[in-house]
């Protein structure tokens, strides 16, 4: 097995996993308030499946075609999580699933911090692309344009988001604005020397606070 699966896949199955710990999230936040979730939970694993067993990489993944599996499960966990998104804000739950981003930052950060010391740009950059989720590696989403110790400039490409979430009737930008706060909250809490900063949702940077 071991002859098929390389570095990259493992890295890959664990940004899903850390993608369905925050729709996981979610569903505990909307069952403590009170939402009736039974319904709309069948619904939308019906329509995207379930989320992935809790067994190693190497149990579940199909090695003739490792490639379009971890494809279709990010397809499917996206899906999953747009829906879910959708449910939270018809309920008026925004406050709430900002909440749910912003304290997986903090999660996130401080497993980031048990481990080692970050103190550059471009650490803190490589970093956050091990949590979030950007379609595959050969989408090429993130442009990288500047890059120093103290600050490193990229742009986004395309857009591999967009379908999936308007497939569930939300806009995009719900996404993004969710996403923004977790990066922000990430960059602030694995070095507070450093900020992020959102030009105009195309352009971003992280640099070294003046």
């Amino acid at each position: 097995m071991s002859l098929f699966l390389g570095k990259i896949h493992y890295w890959l199955f664990n940004k899903i996993l850390w993608f369905e710990n925050l729709e996981e999230e979610i569903i505990n936040c909307a069952k403590n308030e009170g939402l009736d979730i039974s319904k709309v939970k069948a619904e939308i694993e019906a329509k995207y499946g379930a989320k992935l067993e809790n067994k190693n990489l190497e149990e579940i993944i199909d090695t003739n075609n490792i490639h379009g599996w971890l494809q279709d499960r990010i397809h499917k966990a996206e899906g999953r999580m747009a829906a879910w998104t959708k449910f939270m804000i018809k309920n008026q739950k925004m406050m709430e699933l900002e909440k749910i981003y912003i304290d997986q930052a903090h999660e996130a950060a401080n497993e980031v911090k048990a481990e080692r010391t970050i103190e550059t740009a471009k650490e803190i950059f490589d970093c956050m692309n091990d949590y979030i989720l950007d379609g595959m590696p050969c989408d090429n989403v993130n442009q990288v344009i500047e890059s120093d110790q103290n600050a490193i400039r990229w742009i986004r490409r395309v857009c591999v988001h967009r379908e999936l979430w308007e497939e569930e009737g939300v806009n995009v930008s719900v996404f993004y604005t969710l996403r923004g706060l977790w990066i922000k909250e990430f960059v602030h809490d694995l070095n507070n020397n450093f900020e992020y900063i959102d030009f105009d949702d195309k352009e971003f940077c992280i640099s070294r606070k003046s």
